[in-house]
């Protein structure tokens, strides 16, 4: 993992370099530089890894996604967003760039990160443009802006309501979890397979790891808002029940957050185990976000 870690640092710094005009750049580089997992980019070199692939091809979707959601940590701590000023540790994008800044910086790294891969790849030309596609869809309204949408248009719906008219709806939250969170990882494991030349069976295995594992993460993530710290994950803790989110826990209880959390993890174990998958890395993963 570190490896791999270090493989995407060094590549994001070089595809990152500093021009005119600097604020941009400068603005792109803060939050897609910031200390981080790097998890979905090792998640993708991984799956390329596994299915026999060269790592090194997998590298420019791999970094491409890194930029994707830091894109949507921009846009997510906007005021006009989730209204965070802080991320992993540090003042948000908004916060040091201005607001202007922050905009326009998100949507730099939005079509930069496709631009990498094509000036990039060193697979075919279908291959390169079926990532392509996979990027987009997962980038566009059928993907991350779609989560944020109804996220935004819940928080709204459940700030209005009172105790006798609140029904959040499971479906919701699992459109949300599956928009948000899901869809990178699914992004990350079906173009890891898909840079590895794996077959359509692998590649669907993938899609259902990347489902499991991105919504664990998630109700993993609403969790840790209840329970952990500010040092621990590094943003303000707590907002997600002040702005009455609709999350995993304030829709299942903590307990039962923890409970859907363990079943999804068991199930991921289960995906490795029917695909016959040796990973420790992913195995690690797993293991990490079990609360």
């Amino acid at each position: 993992m570190e490896n791999y870690i270090k493989l995407v640092d060094e590549k994001l710094d070089d595809y990152l370099r500093v021009q005119y005009p600097e604020s941009i750049f400068e603005s792109m580089r803060y939050t897609v530089l910031l200390p981080g997992k790097r998890l979905r980019p090792v998640l993708c070199l991984e799956a390329c890894r596994i299915f026999g692939g060269n790592v090194a091809h997998a590298l420019p979707a791999a970094c491409a996604i890194e930029m994707l959601h830091a894109q949507s940590l921009i846009h997510d701590d906007l005021p006009c967003m989730d209204n965070d000023d802080f991320r992993r540790g540090k003042p948000s994008n908004h916060k040091v760039f201005g607001e202007a800044v922050a905009v326009l910086a998100g949507d730099a790294l939005l079509t930069f990160a496709p631009q990498m891969i094509i000036e990039n790849s060193a697979l075919s030309a279908e291959t390169t443009l079926r990532i392509i596609k996979e990027y987009c869809k997962a980038a566009g309204a059928y993907g991350l802006i779609a989560g944020q949408i109804v996220d935004i248009r819940s928080e709204t719906q459940l700030a209005g309501s009172t105790a006798a008219t609140l029904n959040p709806q499971p479906s919701t939250l699992s459109f949300i979890q599956t928009h948000k969170t899901a869809v990178l990882f699914k992004l990350a494991l079906r173009t890891g397979a898909m840079a590895a030349g794996a077959g359509e069976d692998k590649i669907a295995a993938m899609t259902d790891l990347g489902q499991k594992l991105g919504t664990a993460f998630q109700i993993a993530d609403d969790i840790l808002d209840e329970t952990s710290t500010f040092e621990q994950m590094g943003k303000t803790l707590g907002k997600d029940k002040d702005a009455n989110k609709l999350t995993a826990v304030s829709l299942y209880g903590l307990e039962g957050a923890k409970q859907k959390l363990h079943t999804l993890t068991d199930e991921c174990f289960a995906v490795l185990k029917t695909q016959n998958i040796q990973s420790k890395i992913f195995e690690k993963t797993l293991n990490k976000i079990r609360i």
